[in-house]
């Protein structure tokens, strides 16, 4: 009966979550903490979290930064720092494109989306984190976190230029990123 009682309190018991701490230089300088959200999107999970180990978003640059919208990152092939960041934007990893895992979560500030092209099922590596509140995106992208700490470091990130809010000189990097389970 006593295994029977351990057994069922380890099963009660939540899992561990899995956070990322962003490190951001440039304008914005310190670290970001955002709480993954595997029970919403668990595929999307799974690849940033890889992606996050193997030290691929070390280095890359917030390369679409619009006041009052959101601050976009994740370009792993274009959007290092140091590159010509003209086709920032259009890259992924080497990783495969995921198939779209809408939820019911809101797009509300500090809520962290995956970027994808035109089609639904296109998400690869790129993701957002909300200024403010966008309910034109609810059920229409991929919602993967919430910033739990460092929404100060965020607001300070270097904004783009134009419509498109492209950031074409010294866009502000992500040094390091870390898992922590």
């Amino acid at each position: 009966m006593r295994n029977i009682l351990a057994a069922l309190l380890v099963l009660a018991t939540p899992a561990a979550a899995t956070t990322l701490e962003i490190d951001v230089a440039g304008e914005a300088n310190g670290t970001v903490t955002i709480d993954l959200l595997e029970d919403v999107a668990p595929e999307h999970v799974e690849q940033i979290t890889a992606l996050a180990e193997a030290g691929a978003y070390d280095g890359v640059v917030f390369h679409r930064v619009i006041d009052g919208f959101m601050a976009q990152t994740g370009d792993v092939q274009y959007g290092r720092e140091g590159a010509d960041l003209a086709l920032a934007g259009t890259g992924g990893s080497d990783r495969p494109d995921l198939a779209a895992e809408f939820s019911d979560e809101s797009f509300e500030r500090g809520v962290v989306g995956m970027a994808r092209s035109a089609s639904p099922d296109s998400a690869n590596s790129q993701f957002f984190i909300m200024f403010e509140p966008a309910p034109h995106l609810d059920g229409q992208y991929t919602v993967v976190g919430r910033v739990t700490d460092g929404m100060d470091v965020v607001d300070e990130i270097k904004r783009g230029r134009g419509r498109g809010g492209a950031v074409t000189e010294s866009p502000d990097v992500m040094t390091e990123v870390r898992v922590v389970e």
